[in-house]
């Protein structure tokens, strides 16, 4: 094995910090680190199982934990016999910390280590200081090398909202942008690279630039991005807030042929009363409009959204109106969250949703979205795609995020006009078109 093994759970922030991460930590081949979530309570209980994994097939490897489950609940992971050492979300972007065999020191201002001793203890080494004092990005953080053809590059990180369900912020911080220059440099960097697909991502994507001088929005990054970096063929958002999107962003996304027709939005909900327990800035007439909007601009676009099932209080009329939403919104690119209560959050004290309901609840939103996925895919049957060929060179996917697996090897990160001559195991059949 060349380098360090690099296990990633989660969002696609993380897998950019990820790569990130890999090439700070050099050519440690004993070292695993596992890059955590926290999102829910499933995500941390399957970071403990990976982490137990790791052991078992390499147990004379350094493992280190990361990520926002490390940031949020660090005394879970030092407690594990298999854990060398625990770091957070701040800590993970100084690369010292990945250096083996350190002195360890504490810090002056913070109760957190500055640098890491891996050396076997019955503890874990602790380095997790407050995320809620970071104000800043780190520059070597904003870009990614994706194992797709496509790259991720991370534009913003934290959140400055608290809604009710989530421990996000507590593992992230508050909301904190990457100056458009950086945003630039590292786009083009990419490109030289010979990635053709750049997704921009953070935790609150579309909270972008209040943080900067002259308060630049996400569509003035975006504008900038394609103006500067005209060599870039595709620029894809990931998940945004809907209430977010402004006049500018929205005509971009209406209207640039280089903006991706495919968006994934944070719905969480189609009930007003839980959206409004849930905190969110949004009503379920919002969310219907904005997709009705961008519908009617550019007609390709597929709509991806999350959604959360068996939020406390969540009746069976209010499911219903989450229900009718993946039909109203068009949602083809479901990702549906059984509620958990994480600790420290409101909702977790709130009437809770008897288990085998919520998991009822979200099988049944699951299938809706499974139906919707389907009916979409079947009309793309006879069109003709733009398709970005991944490395294996067998796969690919359209420009709305339709998956393609060809009848022939390809170019691996090339971008090829495709027929739909098929749908098998929801999957596209695609054939390069005759030049």
């Amino acid at each position: 094995m060349n380098g360090p093994q690099i296990i990633t759970l989660g969002c696609r922030l993380n897998i950019a910090e990820s790569e990130a991460i890999r090439e700070m930590a050099g050519e440690q081949n004993d070292l695993i680190v596992i890059n955590s979530c926290a999102v829910t309570a499933e995500a941390v209980r399957q970071t403990r199982q990976t982490i137990r994994r790791a052991r078992r097939e390499r147990p004379d490897a350094r493992i280190m934990v990361t990520g926002c489950a490390a940031q949020t609940e660090p005394e879970t992971f030092a407690q594990m016999a298999e854990v060398d050492a625990v770091i957070g979300n701040r800590e993970k972007m100084e690369a010292g910390a990945y250096t083996p065999s350190v002195r360890v020191e504490r810090s002056r201002d913070t109760d957190a280590l500055s640098l890491l001793d891996f050396a076997r203890s019955e503890r874990a080494n602790v380095s997790v200081s407050d995320i809620m004092a970071v104000r800043e990005t780190a520059p070597h953080m904003a870009s990614a090398f994706a194992e797709h053809a496509r790259a991720f590059l991370e534009v913003q990180n934290g959140c400055d909202h608290r809604c009710t369900f989530c421990i996000i912020p507590y593992g992230r911080g508050n909301s904190r942008s990457v100056p458009a220059g950086a945003v630039i440099d590292k786009a083009r960097e990419l490109v030289d690279a010979g990635y053709r697909e750049i997704v921009l991502t953070g935790v609150d994507v579309t909270s972008y630039g209040p943080d900067l001088p002259g308060a630049p929005s996400l569509g003035h990054l975006v504008e900038r991005i394609l103006k500067a970096v005209p060599n870039l063929p595709r620029l894809r958002l990931s998940s945004i807030d809907s209430v977010e999107i402004d006049d500018r962003l929205f005509d971009l996304i209406a209207h640039d042929p280089r903006m991706m027709p495919h968006l994934h939005l944070s719905l969480q909900a189609g009930d007003d009363m839980i959206l409004k327990r849930m905190k969110r800035r949004h009503t379920r007439a919002d969310a219907i409009r904005i997709v009705e909007r961008l519908k009617a601009a550019r007609p390709t676009i597929s709509i991806g959204a999350d959604i959360i099932a068996g939020f406390p209080t969540e009746d069976d009329a209010m499911f219903e109106n989450s229900l009718a939403l993946v039909r109203e919104c068009d949602i083809v690119h479901g990702h549906i969250f059984p509620y958990s209560p994480r600790t420290g959050t409101p909702a977790a004290r709130m009437p809770q949703v008897d288990r085998a309901t919520v998991k009822a609840r979200a099988a049944r939103l699951r299938d809706a979205c499974g139906q919707q996925r389907q009916a979409w895919l079947e009309s793309l049957a006879g069109s003709s795609q733009s398709v970005l060929v991944e490395r294996d060179g067998l796969t690919g996917h359209s420009e709305n995020f339709a998956p393609m697996r060809f009848t022939q090897p390809q170019s691996p990160s090339s971008i090829i006009s495709a027929t739909i001559t098929g749908l098998e195991n929801g999957v596209l059949i695609a054939q390069e078109a005759q030049q």
